[in-house]
């Protein structure tokens, strides 16, 4: 069994986080500042490969009553461009799951009060933090 990654994907930045060899614990490993989608596509496979993932687990933003949000839709968009991306650069193998986020962000944001870190800090690392969220969650999941 591979890695998991994990990516909270925003429009201004991206959240990565990636599992322990084992598939137990999630850490946090960056924020991707995004320039535009291929090469945001083409970083996150960067992480991939780096860490021997087989699978990606993109958090799905939606609306409280499980409706599509308008974050929605682009997060299916960069989904579709990383596949395409893993597909004709020899990565098929890789799955890709979306996984629900609606309150990653908030408890995310919860947790990193709690450790008492500064606003300013904060919003510095509150997408990597959601990412690990994502992840763990999809992982107690799977056990």
């Amino acid at each position: 069994m591979g890695r998991k990654i994990a990516l909270d994907v925003g429009d201004r930045t991206i959240g990565v986080a990636v599992s322990d060899p084992l598939g137990v614990t999630a850490q946090g490993i960056t924020t991707i500042e995004r320039v535009g989608i291929r090469k945001d596509a083409g970083k996150v496979m960067d992480y991939i490969r780096e860490y021997d993932c087989d699978t990606v687990v993109i958090g799905l933003p939606r609306m409280l009553d499980g409706s599509d949000s308008p974050q929605t839709e682009k997060v299916y968009e960069f989904k579709r461009m990383l596949e395409n991306k893993m597909r004709s650069s020899g990565m098929a193998q890789v799955k890709t799951e979306l996984w629900d986020e609606r309150f990653t962000t908030v408890i995310a944001e919860r947790v990193l009060i709690e450790a008492d870190v500064s606003r300013r800090k904060r919003k510095d690392v509150i997408d990597k933090q959601a990412a690990v969220i994502i992840l763990q969650s999809y992982l107690d999941s799977l056990s």
